[in-house]
């Protein structure tokens, strides 16, 4: 199991892979574009200075990149891991908070995660009266020979004791695929403990029945013997059942209220556990899966073509060995779920290592804490809403913090293509970008990337981002080229130009800036009041600092009407692209 999950596994991220597209399309695009501009703007009769050709070039530039965005990202996604860490959650993988608020398969290991973990023997029912009074110093001698450590062995440990009676001559320590241990004994023969399924094969039928009544409410293990020695590590011949030992597995409290949330998340539960399909049944019943009877024996599933049947069909698996458990993970995602893994133990470590996120009890064993991206520190499974939250919170900010920056990317790519075609300068200089991104990117973002948000991820995160920022993109576009016209007819001068651009290029963004925060809250108003005040106060107080133009009458009257039509543009674009783009989502697969 240890060699089989060494391997890299690629993060699954959208919002990794939504912004490295973004930074490898800039980076292709930036480099031809910026030479192209700054021939045309060295080449303008008005300024065709060295000077004026680069700032305005730079600027067209510094547009492109969405400065802020990467380290925006790391940084909510930071907080993130700093409040699960008080919730008791260690975050392993960054992008890990990321994945499990997407999921919507949720795949539960029984033991250590719907049940405690804290496991207590019972009983011990005999079957063969003529081993009634050597069964405890079988079982002792068994675990003073096997030295096997996990949950299901402690138990057995606590009620049996752990001394040597008789001379073990050969053991056979416990293994999750073949689901049994045993021991060879001088002059007493070979005795197994296990499943019964795994141990008597198809002699099971003379205890069956009584097998599926203790199962139906504990975990059963059957004591076994046989007259002969192992044959290297399979069942000796010859074995019969001698005592059933059963083992209550106590569920959390907290099983049910977990449960019921996720599946008013939608999100689809599946219990997958080595035990009897009965006894894994009746505890998700217990923990209240709704469909716990829809449940099958992995036993039965005879080729993969199976399992992957099962997978979609059935909520409940039992006797599943580590490889099958891997294969059901992998099942899942081949049918387009994202999947969650949760488990404690070694035989969960392959799946574990499969799934789109996987998460361990820190009670359990170092090798499933080793190879998953969330450690439960407090080994509590109803700390798992509390991460789903904080994913949501994390991706849904981004995801409108992105759209801020992506508006500036798209109108400054789509102005420097046109630039490239019009006589006149880039309507931007590098300082003036600063004024705007200031007040409609830089601190907004930050404020609300760091606001509650416990909406459902909806969607793809690079149409969401895409779909806010178009509309305003191309609003900003159309001011601009407004601007262009009014400078022609009515003779406006280079500075004048530049100052119209950059104050409708900050109104258009503080109005998304409006769109993007609705509903309001209070925090959201006093954000919206603070930036266009201090957008406003830019403009009037630093007219030298932000190289703007002085107005006049006329230039006032331009403004307060291309302001006006600012404001129709925005809105009508807002609608006719949003259409547009719904229709698009709505025809594209999940």
């Amino acid at each position: 199991i240890s060699n089989d999950a060494k391997y890299i596994k690629k993060v699954n991220s959208e919002i990794m892979y939504t912004l490295n597209l973004i930074i490898k399309i800039i980076s292709f695009i930036i480099i031809p574009l910026g030479i192209m501009l700054f021939y045309k703007q060295f080449n303008i009769v008005e300024s065709n200075t060295y000077q004026n050709a680069v700032v305005h070039t730079v600027a067209a530039l510094i547009g492109m990149i969405p400065e802020g965005l990467i380290l925006l990202t790391s940084t909510v996604l930071a907080v993130g891991v700093i409040r699960l860490s008080k919730q008791k959650v260690l975050v392993q993988e960054l992008y890990c908070i990321e994945t499990l608020a997407r999921v919507d398969t949720l795949c539960l290991d029984k033991t250590g995660t719907i049940t405690d973990g804290n496991m207590e023997v019972i009983n011990t029912v005999e079957i063969d009266k003529s081993f009634s009074n050597k069964i405890n110093e079988i079982m002792s001698s068994m675990l003073y020979a096997l030295n096997d450590n996990n949950p299901t062995f402690n138990a057995i440990r606590d009620k049996f004791g752990n001394k040597k009676v008789y001379d073990a001559i050969k053991s056979v320590p416990f293994s999750s695929e073949k689901k049994w241990s045993g021991v060879y004994f001088k002059n007493e023969g070979s005795f197994i403990l296990g499943a019964a399924e795994f141990i008597l094969n198809n002699n099971i039928a003379e205890i069956e029945d009584e097998l599926k009544e203790y199962a139906s409410k504990n975990r059963v293990l059957i004591l076994a013997h046989s007259d002969n020695d192992f044959n290297g590590e399979d069942i000796p011949k010859d074995t019969y059942p001698i005592a059933f030992i059963i083992i209550n597995d106590k569920i959390r409290k907290q099983a049910k209220e977990t449960l019921k949330y996720f599946k008013e998340q939608g999100v689809d539960i599946k219990i997958i556990s080595g035990d009897n399909v009965l006894t894994v049944s009746n505890v998700a019943k217990a923990a209240g899966l709704d469909n716990a009877d829809n449940c099958i024996d992995a036993t039965t599933l005879e080729n993969d073509e199976d399992l992957k049947q099962a997978a979609q069909k059935y909520s409940v698996f039992g006797r599943v060995t580590p490889q099958q458990k891997k294969k059901l993970i992998i099942a899942l995602k081949d049918q387009g779920h994202t999947v969650a893994m949760t488990g404690d133990g070694v035989n969960d470590v392959l799946a574990l290592k499969e799934a789109d996120c996987s998460v361990a009890m820190a009670s359990g064993s170092d090798a499933a804490r080793n190879v998953s991206q969330l450690v439960l520190l407090n080994s509590c499974f109803d700390s798992m809403p509390k991460v789903v939250a904080e994913g949501r919170r994390s991706i849904n900010n981004i995801q409108r913090s992105a759209s801020l920056f992506l508006v500036k990317t798209l109108y400054s790519l789509l102005l420097s293509i046109l630039f490239i075609f019009i006589n006149m300068p880039y309507p931007f200089m590098p300082i003036q970008m600063t004024l705007i991104s200031m007040f409609t990117i830089g601190i907004p973002s930050f404020i609300l990337a760091l606001e509650p948000n416990n909406e459902r991820i909806k969607g793809n995160f690079f149409i969401n981002i895409i779909s806010k920022s178009i509309p305003a993109a191309i609003s900003v576009v159309l001011n601009i080229l407004s601007v262009i016209l009014a400078t022609n007819i009515f003779k406006l001068s280079i500075e004048e130009f530049l100052t119209i651009s950059v104050i409708l290029t900050g109104y258009t963004g503080l109005l998304l800036l409006f769109k993007i925060s609705l509903p309001l809250n209070n925090i959201r108003k006093v954000l919206i009041i603070l930036m266009s005040s201090g957008f406003a106060a830019g403009i009037i107080f630093g007219r030298e600092i932000f190289s703007l133009a002085l107005f006049n009458a006329k230039s006032l009257f331009i403004l307060m009407f291309l302001l006006i039509l600012s404001t129709v543009i925005f809105i009508c674009t807002l609608k006719s692209l949003g259409k547009l783009i719904n229709k698009y989502k709505t025809r594209s697969p999940k």
